[in-house]
């Protein structure tokens, strides 16, 4: 068993059931994440979704991690990332059986993703029925631009350099 936090610093932390920090994740993608404000996971555990203030959603996987999180090789992997609402995300899901991703948002709208591209299909309450088989069409929410971003890198904590910068004038540089 595990226990998973979002945070409004971006951060993601993991917890064992004894109340020990296991680890700390931060989004690795270019895009902002801003606070986390909704999290769930698969009926399995092996992707951790998250949403943000933003209107953002980022894709983990876990699988590796939570099957031995002693070994330092079994990383936890950001594989995703797309905008899904141009304000708040307050809830999300994860539907296996159809490999959807079912977003809420403060400005009212219902949406529906492909689990593994974030393609988006539409919204709840549009006139034309969902298509869930086809993933080809890169089509878009109005009020959203970004396409999805499948994350290549590694997620790594960078350090900040301290670098002193002297306030004196040398007329030679």
């Amino acid at each position: 068993p595990l226990l998973a936090s979002a945070h409004e610093s971006s951060c993601i932390r993991l917890w064992s059931i004894q109340g020990n920090l296991m680890k700390e994740l931060l989004p690795f993608s270019e895009h902002p994440s801003g606070p986390l404000t909704a999290l769930c996971t698969d009926i399995f555990t092996k992707i951790l979704l998250t949403g943000s203030k933003e209107g953002y959603i980022f894709c983990w996987n876990v699988a590796s991690f939570l099957e031995d999180s002693r070994n330092r090789k079994n990383q936890i992997k950001e594989e995703l990332c797309w905008r899904a609402h141009a304000t708040e995300v307050v809830d999300l899901f994860i539907e296996e059986e159809k490999n959807v991703v079912v977003t809420a948002s403060i400005d009212g709208s219902v949406r529906l993703w492909h689990a593994g591209t974030g393609y988006y299909f539409g919204y709840f309450g549009q006139a034309r029925k969902f298509d869930l088989s086809d993933t080809s069409r890169l089509i878009l929410p109005s009020d959203v631009n970004d396409f999805s971003a499948i994350i290549k890198g590694e997620s790594k904590h960078m350090k900040k350099k301290k670098v002193i910068y002297p306030l004196i004038l040398d007329r030679d540089k």
